[in-house]
């Protein structure tokens, strides 16, 4: 049930982090991935990479907060199963630092890009009579808060609401749209959050002892585009290794 051959399968911000295990969980598992990017050489490489493991792959570069290049990023696809919005943008800003022009950019890469996304797939999903929409959300906003990322955290609680909401007008045309939420990954963006001191304290109060991987986020992925979640719409999966279950917050120790 994790056989993805024959699907195509769409994800922004593949080409690192997250989004390159996402890519390279789907690619080992028959898929066809399409990898959008704002930096085209990385996701070029990595294209590159899967071609010459024989597995399907192209590289696509978009920059997510301009919606008419969101409109033409699906162009030439003949079919698309899977469409994963992974990509984010998120600038640690103190509240009474943060500008329009950051505020902004926040919005539109991780919320409103994932409005004109869905409305760019769903010609193919209607003609196709299915398809999944993936989005990686987080823990903060939803669940939890950062200082400095109020801008993320906002936008993130929108996708949540975004999840829910296009999963209950979607499913008629056999839709599913469901997220991850990712607590702290070990991953080049946990750079913006301070130094390694800092992610050695993080990793220490988490209940499983460890940051997560970007391994763990493509797994959940996976489950959830599989056809063992095919009654599964309208959710998000915490994956944060139990980061979220104390009642109260232990000591970085």
């Amino acid at each position: 049930m994790l056989d993805f051959t024959h699907q195509t399968v769409l994800v922004t911000g593949g080409a690192q982090g997250i989004g390159q295990a996402i890519v390279e969980a789907f690619s080992r598992r028959g898929a066809r991935v399409v990898i959008a990017d704002l930096n085209l050489g990385a996701a070029q490489a990595l294209a590159d990479s899967l071609q010459r493991q024989g597995r399907p792959a192209e590289a696509r570069q978009v920059d997510l907060a301009d919606g008419q290049a969101i409109n033409g990023l699906l162009g030439n696809l003949e079919r698309l199963d899977v469409l994963v919005h992974n990509a984010a943008y998120f600038p640690l800003t103190p509240l009474e630092q943060i500008t329009p022009a950051i505020l902004q950019r926040t919005l539109d890469v991780n919320l409103a890009a994932l409005f004109w996304l869905t409305q760019a797939a769903l010609p193919l999903f209607k003609r196709q009579g299915a398809g999944n929409i993936l989005v990686t959300s987080s823990v903060t906003g939803p669940r939890v808060a950062f200082p400095g990322l109020s801008h993320y955290a906002a936008s993130k609680a929108g996708v949540n609401g975004f999840i829910r909401s296009a999963a209950l007008e979607l499913a008629p045309h056999g839709v599913r749209v469901n997220g991850v939420e990712p607590g702290m990954i070990a991953t080049p963006a946990m750079g913006n959050l301070g130094d390694q001191t800092l992610s050695q304290r993080i990793a220490n109060a988490v209940p499983l002892g460890r940051l997560g991987a970007p391994a763990d986020i493509a797994g959940a992925m996976l489950y959830l585009a599989s056809d063992l979640a095919g009654y599964v719409t309208g959710q998000t999966l915490i994956v944060d290794g139990g980061a979220t279950l104390p009642e109260t917050l232990a000591s970085l120790d």
